[in-house]
């Protein structure tokens, strides 16, 4: 049985890796820079780090991104009302800030990279977050509608969700010579 399902593992990877593929440079550099400050991979100021402004950015945003472990913690087990308000606020603080930084400019990058940070999970949670996020009156109104015009109708309105944990979580690859041969 488990040979069986390699094959639907691969498959839905390479699916995974064709849509981080399709987003834009600036968007997929942007998700790597914050599953690298989420998910404790790499040191993100190092990396990342281009000039003051962005520096200033990522010390901000890690110290969003400390709210994650409560977040993957406090994930509801159902959709009742009285759940909403402790786990949707602070993920729409972290979704605000995210889409605040003007890289993720869909519905689709903002589900892949919340899918990664918290786990498939939130899957149900993303549509309310990102719509009300993308909504907040600190974002400029041409991005505002860019977002909110990016969320499907399906996506939306779904009656279910995946509960398959992502596979491709993308890292930073360093740049090798052309020149450079591979076989020595």
């Amino acid at each position: 049985m488990g040979s069986r399902m390699r094959p639907a593992e691969g498959a839905m990877t390479l699916a995974e890796m064709k849509e981080f593929a399709g987003f834009g440079a600036a968007t997929q550099r942007y998700i790597r820079r914050s599953l690298d400050i989420g998910l404790d991979r790499e040191d993100a100021m190092l990396r990342w780090s281009r000039d003051v402004v962005e520096a200033a950015s990522i010390r901000a945003q890690a110290r969003l991104y400390n709210a994650l472990p409560e977040l993957r913690r406090g994930l509801p087990g159902d959709s009742g009302l009285e759940a909403a308000e402790p786990f949707l606020a602070p993920l729409i603080t972290l979704a605000a800030f995210d889409l605040g930084q003007g890289r993720l400019t869909s519905f689709a990058a903002f589900r892949f990279l919340y899918e990664r940070l918290i786990g498939a999970e939130v899957r149900p949670w993303l549509p309310a977050a990102f719509c009300a996020a993308a909504a907040l009156p600190h974002l400029n109104p041409e991005l505002r509608r860019k977002l909110l015009q990016s969320i499907s109708e399906a996506a939306a309105t779904a009656s279910g969700w995946s509960n398959r944990q992502p596979a491709f979580f993308p890292h930073w690859v360093e740049k090798v010579d052309s020149g450079t041969s591979l076989a020595n």
